[in-house]
C-alpha cells in the first residue's frame, strides 16, 4: 500500500440503476473536500430540469448538460452524436485545463459504445493527456473494456429488482 496521491480513474458500468447516483455521492464527498468539479452529461438533453443538476447549481458546482436525450429516430441519433462530439471537446477542454480535481462524464461509455466517439482513440488521449492527480469518473452501461482496463476502479450495477418492472414511472426526487 501507498499514500502517493494520484488522480484515479473511476468507471461505473452495468444495467442496473445508480450509476449516476454513486457518482453523486462521490460528487458531494468531493465538494465537502474543497474539491473544484466539472460534471459533463453526455445524453440527458439540455432542456431537463434534474433535481440533480439545480442542487449542483445553488453549490456552484459547474455542470454541462450535452446531450438530446435518448436517440431513436436516424435523425435523433446523427443529432446525438454531434452533440457526443461536441460534448467531447468540452471534455477534454475540460480535463486539461488544470482547473478541476475531479471531472465526471456521465453516460460516456453511451458514445463509445454507440461508435460516435473511438474507444482506443479515447482511451490513448486520457492515458497522453490526463493530469496526473485529476481524479475521472466515468459512468454508463456497458463500458468497454479497453476503458475498463485503462481504470483504477470499476464497480458494475447490477440489477436486482426495479420498481419500473412493476409498470411504475420514474419519481420525482427520487429517479431524477
Amino acid at each position: 500500500m501507498t499514500n502517493e496521491k494520484k488522480g484515479l480513474v473511476l468507471i461505473n458500468t452495468g444495467k442496473g440503476k445508480g450509476k449516476t447516483t454513486a457518482a453523486l455521492g462521490v460528487l458531494f464527498r468531493a465538494w465537502g473536500q474543497g474539491f473544484r468539479i466539472c460534471v459533463i452529461q453526455f445524453i440527458k438533453a439540455e432542456t431537463g430540469r434534474w433535481g440533480e443538476v439545480k442542487a449542483a447549481r445553488k453549490l456552484g458546482i459547474e455542470w454541462h448538460k450535452t446531450g438530446v436525450g435518448f436517440a431513436r429516430t436516424p435523425q435523433e441519433k446523427a443529432e446525438a452524436a454531434a452533440k457526443s462530439q461536441e460534448a467531447w471537446a468540452l471534455a477534454q477542454a475540460k480535463i486539461v485545463s488544470g482547473e478541476y480535481d475531479l471531472v465526471i462524464l456521465d453516460e460516456f461509455t453511451y458514445p463509445l459504445s454507440y461508435g460516435w466517439l473511438d474507444t482506443a482513440e479515447t482511451v490513448a488521449w486520457f492515458q497522453e493527456n490526463k493530469p496526473p492527480d485529476l481524479h475521472l469518473l466515468i459512468t454508463g452501461r456497458d463500458a468497454p473494456s479497453p476503458l475498463i482496463d485503462y481504470a483504477d476502479t470499476v464497480t458494475e450495477m447490477r440489477n436486482v429488482k426495479h420498481v419500473f418492472e412493476q409498470g411504475r414511472k420514474a419519481q420525482r426526487g427520487i429517479d431524477f
